[in-house]
């Protein structure tokens, strides 16, 4: 499965320009569609499918990392509120969506998924800014 699962060629590109960071456990890389600013993905290093298949204390460290990528986004963005998606459903391959929400966004109060968005892409100069200001955010050991 792994040589067939697109997001452990993700993981595996170190060259990937929206990649913020590599930690014990995960690649954190910033969504490139910006329209909820701050999307990121924290994403497994090794291809599991299921929470439960990692063993625990692998499983505590995936999801404090996370939460430490959380608290950085919550620093640098100030949202209303942050979502946590763990779906896998099209690619079944562990990665959080992490999402600060605005509630003056239009899906306040909804999945992000309710509906179709217009895609918000950033020019080279903001991505850098924005994956900067996380990197920053993050604990120093992190980065």
């Amino acid at each position: 499965m792994k040589g067939e699962c697109a997001i452990c060629g993700i993981v595996a590109d170190k060259d990937n320009p929206f990649r913020i960071c590599e930690l014990d456990m995960s690649v954190v890389g910033l969504n490139p569609n910006q329209f909820f600013p701050g999307y990121t993905f924290v994403t497994c290093k090794k291809h599991v499918t299921e929470l439960h298949h990692l063993p625990l204390d692998k499983r505590l460290k995936f999801c404090e990392e996370m939460i430490e990528v959380a608290a950085a986004l919550d620093k640098v963005f100030h949202p209303d509120k942050i979502n946590y998606e763990l779906l896998g459903n099209v690619s079944p391959h562990l990665h959080w969506h992490v999402i600060p929400r605005y509630k003056n966004d239009p899906l306040w109060g909804q999945p992000i998924w309710n509906q179709s968005l217009s895609k918000k892409r950033l020019d080279e100069k903001d991505y850098h800014d924005v994956i900067e200001k996380i990197r920053k955010n993050l604990p120093a050991s992190k980065h």
